[in-house]
């Protein structure tokens, strides 16, 4: 039997768990500044970006706007960007390449955590933008969860973030964010 000529690894039923969450945009109403939905974990005193476990049967774009808005206490949407992706355009069959697309709600990064004898984590990354009236919701948080959430200025929004990883991928949701200008 022939193996691929890449390296390869198979998970399998309780070996990894699917997750996703997205980096929350939103206009500062008084400044008109581009602020980032930053989570603080008051036990373990870090700065984090939303995200979750997807449940059953559930899409990941959908996990990804559920856990934002049930972390946040933000109602929040799929924010269409222009990017570069892998992906084909619908219904397109092409050969794997890099292209420009516009106005697209693909996920702009991939975290795949190791987490030693438990498997791991897949983490897809969106970019979303408040829905609705923008008006904070108490209570949706999760009894296990506490977190509290706040806008900050984008760029130190970065900053704040406890580990590099959210950084970059934040830092990432902001040059594509600017480059599309539909916030």
């Amino acid at each position: 039997m022939a193996s691929s000529p890449y390296p390869t690894r198979n998970y399998f039923p309780g070996q990894f768990v699917v997750s996703a969450g997205s980096i929350l945009f939103r206009r500062a109403p008084e400044s008109g500044k581009l602020q980032i939905c930053v989570l603080y974990h008051t036990i373990k005193n870090e700065w984090l970006l939303p995200k979750g476990r997807k449940d059953c049967g559930e899409s990941i774009e959908t996990t990804a706007v559920r856990e934002t808005y049930e972390e946040t206490g933000y109602k929040c949407k799929l924010l269409p960007c222009n990017m570069s992706t892998r992906a084909p355009a619908h219904g397109v069959h092409t050969k794997d390449m890099i292209r420009e697309a516009e106005q697209i709600t693909e996920p702009i990064a991939i975290t795949v955590r190791d987490q030693g004898l438990d498997g791991v984590k897949i983490i897809s990354w969106y970019i979303s933008e408040l829905d609705g009236d923008g008006r904070k919701v108490e209570g949706t948080q999760m009894d296990t969860e506490s977190f509290a959430s706040q806008f900050i200025n984008a760029e130190e929004a970065i900053r704040t973030l406890t580990f590099k990883g959210d950084q970059n991928i934040a830092a990432k949701a902001l040059e594509i964010v600017r480059h599309t200008g539909t916030i």
